[in-house]
């Protein structure tokens, strides 16, 4: 079985060099900087998990290659346009598709583009960056992929694809009902990266304040009124599951896209955010706590075009 892993940075060059240490046919779609870097160092993980250096196979987009039997798109979610003209020529009759990006909102431009029966679900729990010499640095013992059917159940090519990929030291996991999970997850960082980011802080400062779990509280509410009135798959204790994970994060834990803002780069506030606010204002749902948190990331974005 084949993998393209479409970018090897955090969460692609982490999971996919688990896979390769493991022994598995995987390759690596990236920016010719990237790949000099690469063909140079290396690709090295720093983890609580075990350190690895492999010397990765490389790809560019537009040189050629045979489709691959499964691709896994780990980008930023403003890069999915992009993404999606990239990886159209290493697309077969029967490739597996499996986007890794936050969110729900990238899942109808992939599956309008490449046919619903291509593309799966996808999500993962990791907390990774890249230091300066793009190098993958993990520090927490959390580093799980799942990924399943999008319309829920099991299928043959599923199977195979989870036998295939269960070696790696990385929990890689088949989901039966991966459309829950991810709209789960959507609820959970939608939160999570709204309140760092409105408040400039990991989550401890934020626990410890005088009103720090009323409004994050108030921010969860929001989201699962509009998710529950699209039709999600929200059960009815979300609010109370999401708080008391909230509750149980470590002190310093922070947001990837509060850490993005601190590097000053782009955010994900329009696939985040924007898509579910507007998912509010078609239902006709007042989300006064939203508004400040959308407001507050789409200020940023302005300063940060208006300095760079």
């Amino acid at each position: 079985m084949r993998i393209l892993m479409v970018g090897a940075g955090a969460i692609g060059g982490y999971f996919g060099c688990r896979l390769v240490e493991s022994g598995r046919d995987v390759t690596f779609l990236v920016r010719q900087k990237r790949k000099e870097q690469l063909e140079e160092r290396g690709l090295v993980i720093q983890s609580v998990n075990g350190d690895s250096t492999v010397q990765p196979a490389l790809l560019v987009a537009g040189e050629e290659a045979t489709p691959f039997d499964v691709i896994m798109l780990s980008p930023k979610a403003y890069h999915l346009e992009d993404v999606i003209n990239d990886i159209a020529p290493y697309v077969g009759e029967d490739t597996m598709i499996i986007p890794l990006l936050n969110g729900i909102a990238h899942m109808q431009p992939l599956q309008e583009h490449f046919g619903a029966e291509k593309v799966l679900g996808g999500l993962c729990f990791i907390e990774t960056t890249l230091n300066a010499d793009g190098e993958i640095v993990q520090t927490s013992k959390a580093h799980r992929l799942v990924f399943g059917e999008w319309n829920g159940g099991t299928s043959e090519r599923v199977e195979r694809l989870y036998e295939y990929v269960k070696v790696a030291n990385a929990s890689f996991e088949l989901s039966h009902n991966i459309q829950q999970e991810a709209w789960q997850k959507y609820l959970f960082i939608t939160m999570l990266s709204g309140i760092t980011t409105l408040m400039n802080s990991a989550v401890g400062p934020i626990r410890d304040s005088p009103f720090g779990i009323e409004l994050t509280k108030q921010v969860t509410e929001e989201c699962v009124r509009v998710m529950t009135a699209t039709g999600a798959p929200i059960s009815a204790d979300m609010v109370d599951r999401v708080m008391e994970t909230f509750k149980q994060q470590g002190y310093k834990m922070k947001s990837s896209m509060l850490r993005d803002m601190e590097k000053r780069l782009p955010i994900e506030g329009e696939h985040l955010q924007g898509y579910l606010l507007r998912l509010a204002e078609q239902q006709g749902i007042e989300t006064p706590m939203l508004r400040i948190v959308y407001n507050n990331v789409r200020i940023y974005e302005q300063k940060r075009q208006s300095t760079f």
